[in-house]
């Protein structure tokens, strides 16, 4: 006699869980995280050329 806990595995991840779970993340979320970071890139060049200056050759 053995005092082991009955240990059944996990079931799997159903195949139609996985796929909304990628086109939630694919379509949904990255594309999200995407135009921020490229948002925030742009806004962190112009404000530094609000206190640099524009790029290219200095003076009149």
């Amino acid at each position: 006699m053995t005092d082991r806990p009955d240990t059944q595995p996990a079931p799997a991840p159903s195949r139609r869980r996985e796929l909304l779970t990628f086109f939630i993340l694919a379509f949904g979320i990255w594309p999200i995280v995407a135009v921020g970071i490229v948002g925030s890139y742009g806004f962190l060049i112009w404000m530094y050329q609000i206190f640099a200056g524009p790029p290219g050759p200095m003076g009149h």
